[in-house]
């Protein structure tokens, strides 16, 4: 068990034993399953191997990495709480009383947070895999002919959705409460058990069904082809709303008890609310708060609405996307001529030879076909947008209202976290493996390695587009928040100085980022090792605070003096230069390599004649 378990961690494959040791090991007999066992198995695998939840197709390993990242935060925080809960006691020769537990909205405020943690986590799980809640051209093409009861087909989707369900809402809320009385010494535990699990239960079903019922609904009544006009700004608009929801809680639970007993009727309307009264109210029984008792009716209404809105309206949106997609309703939408003649005129002038040109087309074109692509830059945006609001908003409470405000250093410091994340963001879309099909054209028209000097214009349109793209993107957010920016930011030398550093940080960040990389967007071979997650993702949000700092300080250096906008200009520009020497020179050797078999068989099927 133990090696098993090492050996799924460190994501190497099973122990190869010898021949006379597999003989004696017997025949390996199958489990008997029916037919309905076997359609859930393979519904429930898809939704872990698909390519865009396991882009290098070891979908047990991604399962269990993103088992362990959903579960861990409630087991730390509850593993937190006990300092909390159980202070040092400096004891004095005037035999000081021993303090007591934390005040009640404090109580409160640790309660929340599995409330609000459960809540994000199953609507992020749920707009992430919404694609595979109802059937799409693999399962008309394969499953359809085979003989299955269409009843059967559809009660085993049903029952993959649930189990999916119930794996991340018992990953949310079982660990915790194993820590929990331990750590806050309820008066009673049992009730603290049941108000925790039934709380934190409520809250994630309800996201849940909320995302599901709403994805039913619009496809129940207006079709798939009006749905997927609008399925990813949906999809980044409720991964946004929801990370922001867990970015601010900091903020939100500072605000609690004031909110709650201010009267205001807007509370009402913030779902994790309810759940915080359904937990308050199972806990503290009669005595709760009047206000945690109207809270708890509330949840439990909308949890049993959202339930009953999904069971009503998923079977007709069930059956009209099948009907559609045999009769063929998902056809490719037209390119918008408006946005053609508005971006021709930008292509001409910045991709003037046809390699350029053929870069930026390609990756224009693969963007809107691919809808792998699509959804990765949808999470990158809206995860990206929700830290950037985080960073900029401030949040205060005055006469019984919420209000917010733009924060000047949250401002500066927001330049740099939007052109690294939109870097980030575009580098790891370039370089995903998971759909290499055009990768062919390039080595037809160019050779493999290309010349020189057709890699240069390879490398230079690439790293052009995604300037253009993050440049693009940095000044309309900024543009965004500096209408509700107090006035300090906002003069001619602070304009000037936020313009420079989002150049700044468009251009060198794409040539740091995209120093090394040799080939067309979107057709780069499979990584020869796989990466490890959690080092890469310690290295990410290593560098974001870093980002933070950095645009932060320069911007308030740039506004000191005017001759600081001149002076970093040059050294950007030297920067530039010298960072575009080094790509040079990578690019020099990597065309001077002698190209392999093997790398030949990756992008072709050869009959063997390859001499």
């Amino acid at each position: 068990m133990r090696d098993s378990f090492q050996r799924l961690l460190t994501m190497s494959g099973p122990e190869v034993l010898a021949l006379g040791a597999q003989a004696r090991l017997g025949e390996v007999v199958e489990p008997e399953r029916s037919q309905f066992a076997h359609l859930v198995r393979h519904l429930l695998a898809r939704f872990f191997n698909h390519e865009t939840a396991s882009p290098d197709g070891d979908a047990k390993t991604r399962l269990v990495q993103i088992a362990f990242a959903a579960g861990l935060p409630p087991l730390l925080v509850a593993i937190y709480l006990w300092p909390i809960y159980h202070p040092v006691i400096e004891f004095t020769m005037r035999h000081e009383a021993l303090p007591g537990p934390p005040p009640y909205w404090m109580q409160a405020n640790h309660h929340f947070f599995f409330v609000v943690y459960s809540f994000v986590v199953l609507g992020i799980a749920t707009v992430f895999e919404w694609d595979l809640f109802f059937p799409d051209l693999i399962d008309l093409f394969v499953l359809t002919p085979l003989p299955i009861h269409a009843l059967r087909l559809f009660s085993a989707r049903v029952a993959a959705i649930a189990i999916l369900v119930a794996g991340f809402l018992v990953d949310t809320s079982c660990l915790a409460p194993l820590i929990l009385p331990a750590a806050t010494d309820p008066p009673n535990m049992p009730r603290l058990l049941l108000a925790h699990i039934a709380s934190v239960l409520s809250a994630g079903l309800f996201a849940s069904a909320l995302v599901l019922s709403v994805q039913s609904v619009v496809l129940a009544l207006f079709g798939e082809r009006i749905f997927r006009r609008f399925a990813l700004a949906a999809q980044g608009i409720a991964v946004t709303a929801f990370t922001i929801l867990l970015l601010f809680f900091p903020v939100l639970s500072g605000f609690t008890r004031d909110l709650l007993l201010s009267g205001n009727k807007n509370i009402f309307f913030f779902p994790p609310y309810w759940f915080l009264g359904i937990y308050q109210r199972i806990l503290d029984g009669p005595a709760a708060q009047p206000i945690f008792t109207q809270l708890a009716r509330c949840g439990v209404m909308a949890l049993l609405a959202a339930i009953t809105l999904v069971i009503a309206a998923y079977p007709i949106a069930y059956l009209r996307r099948t009907r559609q997609l045999l009769v063929g309703a998902n056809v490719r939408m037209s390119e918008s001529r408006f946005l053609h003649s508005l971006l021709a005129p930008l292509n001409s002038a910045v991709a003037r030879t046809p390699v350029a040109r053929g870069v930026f087309h390609f990756i224009g074109q693969t963007m809107l076909r691919v809808p792998r692509y699509r959804i990765y830059l949808v999470l990158y945006g809206g995860v990206g947008f929700s830290w950037v609001a985080a960073t900029v908003l401030r949040l205060s409470v005055s006469h019984q209202q919420l209000y917010f405000s733009i924060d000047p250093d949250g401002l500066r410091a927001s330049i740099g976290l939007i052109a690294y994340w939109i870097v980030i963001g575009l580098r790891t879309t370039f370089a995903s493996a998971g759909n290499r099909q055009g990768a062919w054209i390039w080595r037809i028209v160019h050779g493999e390695p290309p010349v020189l000097t057709t890699a240069l214009e390879r490398a230079a349109a690439a790293k052009r587009w995604v300037i253009l793209a993050s440049l693009a993107v940095t000044l309309v957010l900024l543009s965004l928040l500096r209408i509700y920016a107090p006035h300090e930011v906002k003069t001619g030398v602070s304009t000037a100085a936020q313009f420079v550093l989002a150049v700044v940080f468009c251009v060198l960040l794409t040539d740091i980022v995209f120093l090394r990389h040799d080939t067309v967007p979107f057709t780069g071979g499979p990584a020869r090792q796989q990466s490890n997650l959690a080092l890469t993702m310690l290295g990410f949000f290593t560098l974001l605070p870093l980002m933070m700092f950095l645009s932060c300080g320069l911007e308030i250096w740039m506004e000191r003096d005017v001759r600081n906008l001149g002076v970093a200009v040059v050294v950007v520009a030297v920067t530039h230069l010298w960072l575009r020497k080094l790509s040079r020179d990578h690019l020099r050797l990597c065309c001077d390599q002698v190209i392999l078999d093997e790398d030949i068989e990756q992008s072709f099927h050869p009959l063997g004649l390859i001499h």
